[in-house]
């Protein structure tokens, strides 16, 4: 039965996202038990392509990635794919027609990462919208349901809550992004002369960012808004401990929230859920 290798597909992408973020996997959790393995199959689908070009140093990543673009619009226009990870993929994409473009630029930023090391305010832009914007564009599709207006009233709120969360994971990664794959996202920043100035004002950006997704966050559909809310808590609680940690620290650690920090969070997301007051 087709319906075997369906479930088997799906659980990749769900084991995937356990064993990569456990806060985005917690999260996903929170949804509504119909949307879950949809977003799953998208986490999983995107983390296979980040692996690509971040990771597989001692293999051809430029032919990797061309063959896995490949791969997903062949599953995409056949509806199977012998990848489980792209069988997911494909279902999820068909079941709620994401467009092609939003794949398509998702691919253009991961081919970025392959020859960028440094960003101008444009390309920086161009890489966040394909890396991150899009990926809340796509989850945006599944949490409206095929509601049109919905979609149209919240894409521009999704598409700063990706940026958010994007942004973060950059300061966030720092150490391993310029030390180790020679990246400088940010325009006209020197991390070799990382000042004060320079990390408040993309903490600047950043804020304005999660200001405007909140606003979005409180007008999703009921069976998306709680687990997005805590995925936001989340994140900005991170936000909020790299901005009190001095630039210099930034290059040498990896900021975190501990698994009881992540507990706390929701906890009092729980309560704000019960109280009506998110």
């Amino acid at each position: 039965m087709i319906d075997l290798f369906h479930e088997l597909s799906m659980q990749c992408s769900k084991i995937t996202t356990e064993k990569y973020s456990t806060s985005f996997c917690s999260a996903i959790k929170l949804l509504h038990a119909d949307l879950r393995a949809s977003v799953f199959n998208i986490y999983g689908f995107v983390r296979f392509a980040d692996e690509i070009v971040d990771t597989f140093h001692d293999h051809d990543k430029k032919t990797l990635l061309a063959e896995f673009k490949i791969s997903t619009f062949d599953a995409i226009e056949r509806g199977i794919s012998l990848n489980p990870i792209l069988h997911s993929f494909q279902l999820t994409v068909n079941q709620y027609k994401i467009p092609y473009e939003l794949i398509e630029a998702f691919f253009h930023s991961m081919e970025m990462d392959l020859t960028k090391a440094t960003y101008t305010s444009d390309k920086y832009k161009e890489y966040i919208y394909g890396s991150a914007e899009v990926v809340g564009l796509m989850c945006l599709y599944i949490f409206c349901e095929g509601d049109k207006n919905a979609y149209s009233k919240l894409k521009p709120y999704a598409q700063s809550l990706g940026a958010a969360f994007q942004k973060v994971n950059f300061l966030r990664d720092v150490k391993a992004d310029y030390q180790q794959l020679s990246r400088t996202y940010f325009p006209n920043v020197d991390f070799n002369n990382f000042t004060p100035l320079m990390k408040q004002q993309i903490e600047a950006d950043i804020s304005a960012d999660f200001v405007h997704a909140y606003k979005g966050i409180l007008q999703l559909p009921v069976k998306a808004r709680f687990g997005v809310y805590v995925a936001y808590k989340y994140y900005l609680s991170l936000f909020k401990k790299i901005k009190k940690t001095r630039p210099k620290s930034i290059l040498e650690q990896r900021i975190r929230i501990p698994n009881y920090g992540k507990a706390l969070i929701l906890a009092k997301a729980s309560l704000r859920a019960q109280l009506n007051i998110l």
